[in-house]
């Protein structure tokens, strides 16, 4: 994808919504005692429409906007952001997203080590808090919501009109000789 000033200011702008969504509405529903998580599925969709810098650089921003809202230690939800913002994107380049259960797949996996991520860093930082087996219970639980949010949050027909793609190279196919 090439950055035009449209498409800057619609990731920018889905990235506001979907930080505000979470804080608002998504934190304050609970299925089975667990509250979704959208972020992690959002920067995953972004990046696959975009590539690792793209997909970077939402994250970070999406995640330093979300750690300056909640005032917590400033930098954990970016970093963890930034890294399943890059991995996604990496895999949009190295890879055709061929089947609809790509997208769908890549951020119920991705939410999964998002959430380790988080955990991982908080216990790092020394924040006290009670570990239980009901942690996995939630994780698992935030990445099959993150399966089904997976579809309505990939975001291609509300950057469609903004998209400019990169033609793709053919590859020559080198010519053979006879019984080789």
């Amino acid at each position: 994808m090439i950055l035009t000033p449209k498409i800057v200011i619609r990731i920018a702008l889905i990235g506001l919504l979907g930080v505000l969504l979470q804080l608002s509405f998504f934190s304050q529903v609970e299925l089975f005692h667990v509250s979704p998580d959208i972020l992690p599925a959002l920067v995953v969709c972004l990046a696959l429409l975009g590539g690792s810098l793209t997909g970077a650089v939402a994250g970070f921003s999406i995640g330093l906007f979300l750690d300056c809202l909640l005032v917590e230690a400033l930098g954990v939800s970016s970093l963890v952001l930034l890294g399943v913002g890059y991995v996604a994107g990496l895999y949009r380049e190295r890879f055709e997203i061929d089947n609809t259960l790509t997208p769908a797949l890549l951020c119920m996996g991705l939410t999964l080590a998002a959430e380790l991520g988080f955990g991982a860093i908080q216990l790092l930082i020394g924040i006290d808090a009670p570990v239980s087996l009901l942690i996995v219970r939630d994780l698992l639980l935030k990445s099959v919501y993150a399966f089904f949010l997976g579809w309505p949050i990939y975001v291609r027909r509300v950057l469609r009109p903004a998209l400019v793609e990169e033609p793709k190279l053919r590859r020559r196919r080198q010519p053979r000789a006879m019984g080789v």
